[in-house]
This record gives structure tokens, sequence and C-alpha cells, in this order.
């Protein structure tokens, strides 16, 4: 799996690390980012089909 490198500000790291842990949704914080991703991604493709920007997948 690739890696990447992001820069984000401290309070969403520390709102993010909430979520992960022991105590939290997520194992770890790659666990998090990557089920953030998947879901913006998501609603990002709900946008463009109610829009018809998204192509018939045969």
């Amino acid at each position: 799996m690739p890696k990447i490198s992001v820069e984000i500000p401290q309070e969403l790291l520390d709102d993010l690390d909430e979520h992960v842990g022991d105590d939290g949704k997520y194992v770890n914080r790659s666990d998090a980012i990557r089920a953030s991703i998947r879901k913006n991604l998501d609603i990002l493709d709900e946008i463009d089909e109610r829009h018809g920007r998204l192509e018939d997948e045969a």
C-alpha cells in the first residue's frame, strides 16, 4: 500500500486522536484517515450522481 504524507492542523489531529486507540472506533490514525477518505469519496459520488456527472458503469 502506498504511503503519503499530509500536513494537518494540530486541532484536527487532536480531534482525530479522540477516535483512535483502545477506547476509540479506529485502531490507528491510518485506519481513521482511510475511512474518512472513503466516506468523503462516497459523498462526492452521490453529489455527482444527483447532478448527472457520473458515467454509467457497464
